[in-house]
């Protein structure tokens, strides 16, 4: 993972956890991985370690379902639009902040010019099912191409509240032992921060993906 700090005998993984006390959780709002890479990861598999007795669910939204029940004019405008996605949420300057509330520590020792920004399709083709899937998250997608952040706060905004409607989503309730495999290319998810008083210890691995189509 390009911004959270790795285990210092395998940088490959990075540790999830939050301790009791600490106020902010990774993930903590609805997502897709790192989707300001030019090739953002096929997925990420998580490995609980220790769970609190109650809460600490992961919920996760099918981006199939979100394209799927839109309308057809609104397929079709999509279907022409790109978003620029970034990694403000994880600048160096909120890293110094965040570290303060978290466990997980996030990296601050790159430069904000480091911190790549892409551009996405929309509506995206999965290159193994070959069905499409909505492609915008509330974390880096912040504008349309060729358009002003305030001209294109109005359709985001529908869109990531359509995106993760109850009616798409499930909950995954972790046990210690617990292993998800997700794919980050049709789905979205969040990290509930529900258990204030107890510890949360995870290691993950982030899968590498393909650029989206």
């Amino acid at each position: 993972h390009p911004r959270y700090v790795s285990l210092a005998d395998n940088p490959e993984v990075f540790q999830i956890r939050k301790d009791p006390g600490t106020t902010k959780v990774v993930g903590g709002i609805w997502h897709q991985d790192l989707s300001h890479l030019p090739e953002p990861p096929l997925g990420s598999i998580l490995y609980a370690l220790e769970t609190p007795p109650i809460g600490g669910d992961t919920l996760f939204a099918n981006q199939y379902m979100a394209y799927e029940t839109l309308s057809d004019g609104m397929k079709q405008m999509l279907g022409r639009l790109r978003a620029v996605h970034d990694n403000s949420i994880q600048s160096p300057k909120v890293a110094k902040e965040s570290n303060q509330i978290m466990t997980t520590k996030l990296r601050d020792d790159l430069g904000e010019d480091e911190e790549p920004e892409s551009e996405h399709p929309v509506i995206v083709t999965h290159p193994e099912t070959g069905r499409k899937s909505l492609y915008v998250n509330i974390g880096r997608s912040h504008r349309f191409v060729d358009m002003t952040k305030e001209e294109s706060r109005p359709l985001l905004d529908y869109l990531i509240d359509h995106s993760h409607k109850p009616e798409f989503t499930c909950r995954f309730r972790w046990r210690d032992g617990s292993v998800a495999f997700w794919d980050n290319r049709c789905l979205l998810h969040r990290a509930l921060n529900d258990y204030p008083d107890h510890k949360r210890y995870m290691n993950r691995v982030t899968v590498n993906g393909t650029r989206p189509v």
